[in-house]
């Protein structure tokens, strides 16, 4: 009989460990690792009223720019309609909230003011 032991079934051999400096094997990290910085998706509510024109509108730019948003419709939920009331300081329609900021009872032109001042203002955060 030979010395040889052999393991049982289901039994894991160790396998043996083998140490090695990073230093060893130097690796370079693609670019584009290397100025990835983390941006905090938008939070992007409308608040609106079915049958307002001037929801419609905003509705349809925000599509037109391909803007994710959420629809919040004021009079089937009396909460949200308290919320936007809360938020804006005021009862007309529509209101949209980005991130904690507040553009209410406003048309297209004032939407596209309001929209180029955040992304003026993220621009600013991202190059600190």
């Amino acid at each position: 009989m030979a010395d040889s032991i052999t393991p049982s079934k289901g039994a894991r051999t160790p396998r043996p460990r083998v140490s090695v400096s990073a230093a060893a094997f130097p690796v370079e990290k693609p670019p584009f690792i290397l100025h990835c910085t983390t941006v905090k998706p938008k939070r992007i509510r409308l608040f609106i009223k079915p049958y307002c024109g001037w929801c419609d509108k905003a509705e349809r730019w925000l599509d037109q720019h391909d803007i994710e948003y959420e629809t919040v419709d004021v009079m089937a939920d009396e909460n949200a309609y308290d919320e936007m009331i809360r938020l804006s300081g005021q009862e007309l329609a529509p209101v949209i909230e980005v991130d904690g900021e507040i553009l209410a009872d406003f048309g297209p032109e004032q939407l596209a003011a309001f929209w180029k001042q955040l992304e003026k203002r993220h621009a600013r955060i991202e190059t600190r």
